[in-house]
């Protein structure tokens, strides 16, 4: 029983990490994955299913039917999200509950936050969370304006349809992330390509496993370059200041998870958040607004969209209680983000977009110790890119109707495959 059970665990740990490909991974097609598992993972164009908001009105944590009599649980409810992923002492993201006969051992081990628990989570976070206070970030700021400008220029020259996902929400983030790391400017195309196509599900775990070790064989490259001539960004500062506290593995484990997570993630905000100004009039003039209506749009936007809509599982250490639900030790908790973000304790009328909406206390970024450490950066990158886009291209429209857009069909991070667009 436990080695089915790593197995199946197995699979969920590293789907989080894995990037849909142009056409995306249909995880429908995996026959032992009930559809009752899945329905977290579908949308309904820009909304979760409204099976979603049931499940959460009827059991904010209710029992989640997966194969071989595994004991997981499904939490939908706001409050319930919190005391999960904010009981740290409760909970374990250790890659250790990932080992196992699923061709997974603990030196495939991608390191970074996201799969460590305290101490050492701790000891990392504390290193990295100062490159990512916003005096720190701000340095950023005229480097991401360059990055939007180019852009939207290219888009500018580009005669009839231009396809918003690769010439504009692709792009940005890659290119941020390739300034903040110190990644030189000429590696940007195997950077992005590391960034999209993290590994294929669908050819066996020792491909997936393979191509994950590319991209950290790439990134110990680049740690080994910074150590002999440390520069100005994330990395380079890490070893000016902490480099003999922290190993190769360590920063280019780091430096994983921020491509994993910083990437992918905003590329699919940019993206449905311009879907979203093309349909609500509303959004296009907030976005053209003051600096404090463009901060309530994009806010909503993070909370409406949830792009993210699973947080990593959470395995629990001990017998306890959340929610008036008896969790048991081993029992595995997945976590619907996108569920507690519309959650209508949070207020009127949730599973509505509503531009000029005061911000609530999303969780669009997570919560605990494990909240989204690159938050601020992202939030700069879309405060920056929305307004520039509908200032520039005012007219901008679709270019396809509306029902011939494809949305991917089930996937941790959502998103489209492409956004055709018209901006004369």
């Amino acid at each position: 029983m436990g080695s089915i059970r790593t197995r199946v665990l197995g699979w969920v740990g590293r789907r989080y990490l894995a990037r849909q490909q142009k056409k995306g991974f249909d995880l429908s097609k995996m026959a032992f994955l009930p559809d009752a598992a899945l329905m977290p993972l579908k949308r309904d164009g820009l909304d979760p299913l409204p099976e979603l908001g049931a499940k959460r009105a009827e059991a904010p944590i209710s029992k989640l039917d997966l194969p071989f009599g595994m004991n997981a649980w499904l939490v939908t409810g706001y409050e319930e999200t919190k005391a999960v992923l904010g009981k740290a002492n409760g909970f374990s993201s250790d890659f250790t509950n990932l080992v196992g006969n699923a061709g997974v051992t603990e030196d495939q081990n991608p390191g970074g936050l996201g799969f460590a628990d305290p101490p050492v989570h701790t000891r990392l976070r504390k290193l990295l969370t100062p490159e990512f206070t916003m005096r720190r970030l701000s340095r950023l700021t005229p480097r991401i304006d360059e990055i939007i400008a180019a852009q939207l220029d290219a888009m500018a020259a580009t005669e009839g349809p231009v396809d918003l996902w690769t010439s504009f929400a692709l792009p940005i983030p890659s290119l941020t992330i390739c300034e903040l790391l110190g990644v030189p400017y000429e590696d940007r195309a195997d950077f992005q390509r590391l960034s999209m196509a993290r590994f294929d599900l669908f050819s066996g775990a020792g491909a997936s496993l393979g191509a994950m070790s590319e991209s950290l064989t790439y990134l110990l490259e680049v740690v080994k370059k910074q150590r002999e001539e440390p520069g100005d960004g994330l990395l380079g500062m890490l070893i000016k200041e902490h480099g003999d506290e922290i190993d190769d593995r360590e920063l280019a484990g780091l430096a994983d998870g921020i491509l994993t997570g910083g990437f992918e993630t905003t590329a699919s905000m940019l993206a449905l958040g311009a879907l979203v100004l093309l349909r609500d009039d509303r959004a296009m003039a907030a976005a053209r607004g003051t600096e404090d209506e463009v901060h309530r749009f994009v806010e909503e936007l993070l909370r409406y969209l949830t792009v993210v809509q699973m947080a990593f599982p959470r395995f629990a250490k001990e017998d306890m209680e959340i929610g008036g639900v008896r969790i048991s030790e081993g029992d595995i908790m997945i976590v619907s983000l996108s569920g507690a973000n519309r959650d209508p304790s949070l207020g009127a009328d949730m599973e509505r977009f509503d531009a000029t909406r005061e911000p609530s206390s999303h969780l669009a970024f997570g919560y605990g110790i494990h909240r989204c450490v690159g938050a601020e950066l992202g939030r700069m990158e879309l405060r920056a890119a929305y307004p520039a886009l509908v200032r520039r291209f005012p007219k901008l429209r679709l270019a396809v109707e509306p029902e011939q857009l494809a949305f991917r069909k089930v996937s941790i991070v959502y998103g489209l495959d492409e956004l055709p667009v018209l901006v004369d």
